[in-house]
């Protein structure tokens, strides 16, 4: 009686109408359309439109932001951006595999506390982090303070409002969107296959290069997305730790909306950095996909 009623269940569930399941869906695509499509269908359209003397955009369609996007000036930025994003997301990978690899291979209570631990920094406001490292950073700062008082530095350290305080703060910001992603992998890895790899004449280097690295590729690359898109468009660690000195891409589009007034040329910018965003993830979905691409 219950292997039939079971079966009434699943064959009522299978014969439901498909709009069930849309209506089911409804919420999400709501929340999309209204969140990112509207958004970004308003960004392309402003990003055709002019502006007049005092700064309204004007419904006049003109290539011209795209031109002006493709300016030396411009083309340095996104170098400059996509540099500075790369710099970031390879130490991110550096620093965040051997943590997130320990973190997996703890005792279930230990893994635990050392997640909440990863989570700590999300419980404080980013801007308070970051004027944290201000005072970390500056000539009278900790961590000159220390410099000094071990004698290793005469005088001291210009750290802050620099690039090397632009990449502090950005691998700072993003390590844990790295570390995490690679755990979800790192913990699926059953320990079984690095034994056998062992017994079977493997040393250390190459049972990395070929079991552990393929098997948490996927998370490798989900942190590699989740770091260098973010990467490229921010604009708060910029401005308070290069002292505005290390323009990014985010902080030229921040300065052409609120600073310029030239919204179609800041939402053409926008566009391409959206276009961006989709080539990099084409990008990783496509050499995810591609067999052996750590070999």
């Amino acid at each position: 009686m219950t292997v039939a009623r079971t079966r009434d269940h699943t064959s009522g569930l299978a014969s439901a109408p498909p709009w069930r399941a849309w209506l089911l869906l409804a919420p999400l695509l709501i929340w999309l359309l209204v969140f990112v499509l509207v958004p970004l269908g308003i960004l392309a359209v402003f990003s055709f439109c002019e502006r007049d003397e005092i700064g309204r955009v004007v419904f006049s369609f003109t290539w011209e932001n795209y031109g002006r996007v493709f300016d030396a000036t411009y083309l340095m930025v996104f170098a400059r951006s996509i540099g500075y994003a790369a710099l970031t997301t390879g130490l991110c990978v550096l620093l965040g595999f051997p943590v997130a690899w320990f973190v997996a291979r703890c005792a279930p209570a230990l893994r635990q506390r050392l997640l909440l631990l990863l989570m700590v920094p999300f419980w404080t406001s980013f801007l308070i982090r970051t004027y944290a490292w201000i005072t970390i950073l500056k000539s009278e700062g900790l961590l000159n303070s220390l410099l000094l008082g071990l004698g290793l530095v005469s005088a001291p350290l210009e750290l802050l409002y620099t690039p090397f305080a632009v990449v502090v703060g950005l691998v700072y910001t993003y390590l844990p969107f790295m570390i995490l992603p690679i755990y979800s992998s790192a913990e699926k890895v059953d320990g079984a296959l690095i034994e056998a790899a062992y017994d079977l004449g493997c040393g250390p280097f190459r049972t990395f290069t070929e079991i552990i690295l393929p098997l948490t590729k996927p998370g490798i690359y989900a942190g590699v997305l989740l770091v260098f898109v973010p990467a490229i468009g921010m604009f708060a660690v910029t401005d308070l730790l290069g002292g505005a000195r290390v323009p990014m891409l985010g902080n030229v589009i921040q300065n052409q909306f609120f600073q310029a007034r030239d919204w179609p040329f800041g939402a053409a910018l926008g566009v391409v950095f959206t276009l961006l965003f989709a080539v990099a993830y084409w990008f990783l979905q496509r050499r995810g996909a591609r067999p052996g691409s750590f070999a």
